[in-house]
């Protein structure tokens, strides 16, 4: 993070640009709205929810926005024949489309023993295909304006795998793997940036509205969140990401993302490490204890009463990521 916060280009790079936001009703989508109204950008805001769209959009109009500079497009990720609509009724507003953000997606908590398959093919369906098949009505436009920003935000758990959220890390295990290989077929066009955002754990609701066992059953218990990041640090850190046109980036604090730097430097102590974790991740779980990572505190207590020598990597990599 210090050295996404050094780069030479900050957020306001954005002003003036129009940027289609997903899943922008909460969470992270929504102060991604309030950020970029602040900078001056464009809006076109898209979820399920038009009337939480519409207290968003109420809010981002007190930065100096007028109304017409803020779209309100109600969206349905799995609804695929849809998008070519919605994209050229964002075109049909503003006339172009500078930034497109992949915001929307639900995570998971459940064990994949007790887990129906159709669960599986929701998240796919939400996270991934529904991801990208946004994308592929967007990128025709970038394409023919040869410019343009595709931001997704994946998740760590694009790039390790965490025990109770299988599904969850497949969907974003695949957008990391599409998006890698859509930028190697973009070579042609230098100004399309196909940026990748992987938080860690980020205060948000995102956990009110997890895929469970099945598609009926919701998590009651939310949890505690205040060892995550706050929110609006992590789109902070989005945004001039996006502005430098950084291909990934990992937005965590520690000691998460250590765990990240182990998973690429030093896979077979990270899988040792998950494993020990797991196994406390599902005791919790099973006692009414939802979040998917374990606290700070709970974290150097797995490691530092499981084995020393871990825990020495781990904090090797604190001092010098």
């Amino acid at each position: 993070m210090k050295l996404v916060e050094t780069l030479c280009v900050d957020e306001n790079e954005l002003r003036g640009k129009v940027v289609w936001v997903t899943g922008a009703s909460s969470g992270i989508g929504e102060e991604l709205a309030y950020q970029l109204s602040r900078i001056g950008a464009l809006l076109a805001i898209s979820a399920r929810r038009e009337d939480e769209l519409e207290r968003v959009k109420k809010k981002c109009l007190r930065n100096n926005l007028s109304d017409k500079d803020i779209l309100v497009l109600r969206l349905d990720l799995t609804d695929r024949s849809s998008h070519e609509a919605a994209t050229n009724s964002v075109l049909k507003h503003f006339g172009k489309i500078d930034v497109l953000v992949n915001n929307g997606g639900r995570s998971q908590r459940s064990l994949f023993v007790d887990t129906n398959l159709d669960v599986y093919s929701a998240i796919m369906e939400l996270n991934y295909l529904g991801t990208i098949s946004l994308t592929k009505h967007v990128l025709n436009h970038m394409i023919q304006r040869k410019k343009g920003k595709i931001v997704t935000v994946s998740s760590v758990m694009g790039i390790m795998g965490a025990p109770l959220a299988s599904g969850y890390c497949a969907s974003k295990h695949a957008l990391q793997g599409f998006f890698n290989s859509l930028r190697t077929e973009l070579t042609d066009y230098p100004e399309i940036s196909i940026i990748n955002i992987c938080p860690g754990p980020v205060q948000s609701k995102i956990i009110q509205n997890v895929f469970t066992e099945n598609l009926a059953k919701s998590i009651e218990n939310s949890g505690d969140q205040s060892h995550k990041m706050p929110t609006d640090r992590c789109v902070r850190l989005t945004l001039v990401s996006t502005a430098n046109d950084l291909k990934e980036a990992w937005i965590s604090d520690h000691p998460y993302l250590a765990v990240c730097y182990l998973w690429q430097y030093a896979p077979t102590w990270a899988w040792w490490l998950m494993n020990r974790m797991g196994k406390r991740r599902i005791q919790n779980f099973k006692s009414g204890v939802v979040s998917l990572f374990l606290s700070p505190l709970q974290l150097c207590g797995v490691v530092s009463c499981s084995c020393n020598t871990a825990w020495q990597v781990v904090f090797f990599l604190l001092c010098f990521c």
